[in-house]
């Protein structure tokens, strides 16, 4: 098979395009043929420096496409079933294999495409603002990078619990782009001061709750905009900021700061995670929730494609395509 490879981490340009073994199908696996590839924020962060589990190494979380193959132990799949799935790493190629119980059915009339988006964005947005957010209806939610994948996924999933839904973004473009998803007041962080606007728009008390995706300094400005006894959510550091926050922030006004990470929801609460996966695919299905695709490239342009997400010109998710 083909895929999108690397010998060392670095920027983009170290992808290479090459043909690689197989991989092999466990008893208790799948092989999928890869139709759509979601390119994660983590996939990003990895390749620009994280663990390698192999030379050259696959890098990529999620990706959607049909089964090629089954193994022994496996009765609920069957080849030529359309899933979507995740994973540690692997997904930047024709072909991944992959545990049965971490794929999800796509439904019939929802595009792989789409279908290849869901799972991480939505599951980490839908547990960043209820299983550890604590969001209630009524209160008023900040989610920072809002017009990144999570940060599409959480605007839709706050306002439709019935939140008031501040979001940032690079631009008023971008900002008036997410009022359709359900955005009540934007923040442009390069022209204004987003604490202080945050803080305006809640009144003066702070919001009830914020999700960070950034890091650094960024995360330091969101436990700011807190009101008293407001919880943050802290979900990677897209920002690669190495600034560490003054948690003597939290304790001034007896708040609270959790960290989110979807893979350890699936890895240790697997049948909880997994369901709530699941109903959000089929919200997708249904129509009551949008994937916001901004650009497709050929899995060939894999470099490309990580640059471009790096420029922080896209609005939504960005795709390969073997």
């Amino acid at each position: 098979m083909k895929a999108a490879v690397y010998y060392e981490t670095g920027p983009p340009g170290v992808f290479k395009y090459e043909e690689v073994p197989d991989p092999k199908c466990a008893g208790d696996g799948v092989v999928i043929e890869v139709e759509a590839v979601s390119i994660e924020g983590g996939d990003t962060l990895n390749r620009a420096g994280g663990d390698m589990a192999a030379t050259p190494h696959i890098v990529g979380y999620q990706c959607a496409g049909t089964i090629r193959e089954i193994g022994a132990n496996v009765s609920d799949r069957e080849p030529g079933q359309r899933v979507v799935a995740a994973m540690p790493f692997g997904s930047h190629a024709e072909l991944v294999a992959v545990p049965a119980a971490a794929t999800w059915p796509v439904p019939d009339g929802l595009d792989v495409q789409q279908a290849s988006a869901i799972p991480i964005a939505f599951g980490t947005a839908d547990d960043c603002l209820f299983e550890f957010g604590k969001l209630q209806e009524g209160e008023t939610v900040l989610i920072q990078a809002g017009a990144g994948g999570v940060g599409l996924a959480a605007i839709q999933l706050a306002k439709r619990a019935g939140a008031t839904v501040l979001a940032t973004a690079s631009s008023d473009e971008k900002l008036e782009r997410l009022k359709e998803f359900g955005l009540d007041h934007g923040i442009n962080y390069k022209t204004e001061n987003f604490v202080e606007r945050a803080r305006e728009l809640s009144g003066g008390q702070g919001v009830d709750l914020v999700v960070d995706s950034v890091g650094g300094r960024t995360l330091e400005g969101s436990l700011q905009c807190l009101r008293y006894r407001g919880r943050a959510i802290t979900v990677g550091r897209a920002g690669r900021d190495q600034h560490q926050p003054d948690l003597g922030l939290l304790s001034a006004g007896n708040r609270s700061l959790t960290g989110v990470f979807l893979g350890a929801e699936l890895a240790m609460n697997q049948q909880r995670a997994y369901s709530m996966i699941a109903r959000l695919i089929n919200d997708v299905a249904k129509g009551d929730l949008k994937v916001v695709i901004d650009r497709t490239f050929p899995l060939s342009e894999a470099a490309v494609a990580h640059e471009y997400i790096e420029s922080r010109l896209a609005f939504g998710r960005v795709l390969l395509i073997p």
